[in-house]
Order: structure tokens, then C-alpha cells, then sequence
């Protein structure tokens, strides 16, 4: 049975610069983790999406390249590097109507499907956006303090609590009043903790920050 929503963006368009030297001639999405690359393995996790699209910026034509003989579509950013609020925007027309999935391509899970997870809490008469989240000791590779508070209805605030995994579920109607060529989705999810309609679920599973050459191992055992 299919996912809803049915579209996913999986972001690939950043410069890796955490990741050199292995980036120095690859993007950081197409670094392998267990003999796989990183991105086919968030793709994999997608699999249930009617629409896959992935965004390609830095080394663009190793991504096109990658995926020439699948059925992703590729969200052209080679212009200008527009951030993930942008790049969602930008990738829009590819992904079609109502909310969507997006998924950061560097991180290792072991646990469920965060996709399904993720569209079984899905409430959009209450929601705007939909955020997975890691409790810090459950998630590997992640140095910093955290980065949401859940209250106990579920919605979310911005400070040193769970770890943001990379995952969500969003509304591109709230990007409107963004229209900054290049803006974070940072902006649109504090606006959105404002207006209440910020949430999140937690992950029970284990999770990976694959962001650095050091973290390879460590996300390995989690395979």
C-alpha cells in the first residue's frame, strides 16, 4: 500500500564540506555506508513514494548520472544552491499538490520505516509540518545539544531537547511570506512553533548523523 502523502524530496544538493576530502570529488550523497550510497539508502526508505525527487547542486551530473536508469526525478539546482526552504519551493512543480515528505540523505536509521511512522502521525486538520525526532542517546553521530522540545500534545519548540532526524512530513503552504530566493526551513518551522502547528514523533528506533569521514564506522553498525 502506498504512503500518504506520496511525494518525497530527498535533499542532495549541499557542498559536503564536513565530509571532505571524501567530497572532494563526489557529493556527499553518493559517499557509501555499507557498500551502499548514501543516498540510495534514504531512497530506499522511499521506496512506498509515488514520487521520488532528489535535488542535485554540487557535482549535479555525478547525482543525474547515479540515477539516470530510475524512476527519480531530479530538481535541477546547478544555478544557484538554495538552501532547503528553497529547494523545497523550487522542487514544488516536480512533487505536485499538498503536503509532502522530505528526507536529509545523511544519516543511517536502524529501527522502523521513519516514512511510515511518520504518515501514521500525520494529523493535516491540526499540522502544518511534522518533524521525526531522536532522543539524544539514541542518536549516533551527534555531537550538539539537541534540537527540539515536544510538549505533551505533541507540538514543538526549538530548544536543547531531541535531535531533529532529518525526516518530516510538510505543508509547502507554509512557505508562503518565504520568498527569499535561498531560505532555510529553519525560518518556516519557527514560524510554524509560533503559530502552534509545529509537531513531532519520536523515533524508536537508532539513528546515524552521517555528516563526517569519522561517522562511516559508526553508522556501519548499525547495518
Amino acid at each position: 500500500m502506498g504512503l500518504t502523502p506520496s511525494a518525497g524530496l530527498f535533499f542532495a544538493a549541499g557542498l559536503g564540506t564536513r565530509m571532505r576530502p571524501l567530497t572532494l570529488t563526489r557529493p556527499k550523497p553518493l559517499v557509501t555506508v555499507g557498500g551502499t550510497t548514501l543516498l540510495d539508502h534514504a531512497l530506499t526508505l522511499g521506496a512506498g513514494l509515488t514520487r521520488r525527487v532528489v535535488n542535485a547542486h554540487y557535482l549535479a551530473p555525478r547525482i543525474v548520472s547515479h540515477l539516470a536508469r530510475t524512476d527519480v526525478l531530479i530538481s535541477d539546482e546547478t544555478d544557484l544552491l538554495r538552501d532547503t526552504g528553497g529547494g523545497l519551493r523550487h522542487a514544488l512543480p516536480l512533487l505536485g499538490e499538498g503536503p509532502v515528505f522530505t528526507m536529509n540523505t545523511d544519516a543511517i536509521w536502524s529501527g522502523p520505516n521513519p516514512f511510515d511512522l511518520l504518515a501514521e502521525a500525520w494529523r493535516p486538520d491540526r499540522m502544518q509540518a511534522l518533524m521525526l525526532c531522536i532522543p539524544r542517546d539514541q542518536a549516533l553521530g551527534h555531537t550538539g545539544p539537541g534540537d527540539v522540545l515536544k510538549s505533551t500534545d505533541g507540538r514543538l519548540s526549538f530548544g536543547p531537547g531531541a535531535v531533529y532526524a532529518g525526516a518530516q512530513i510538510i505543508d509547502p503552504a507554509a512557505l508562503a511570506g518565504h520568498d527569499a530566493p535561498v531560505f532555510s526551513l529553519r525560518a518556516v518551522w519557527e514560524d510554524l512553533a509560533r503559530r502552534g502547528t509545529l509537531h513531532g514523533v519520536d523515533y524508536p528506533g537508532r539513528w546515524c548523523d552521517v555528516g563526517r569521514p569519522d561517522a562511516i564506522p559508526l553508522a556501519e553498525t548499525l547495518l
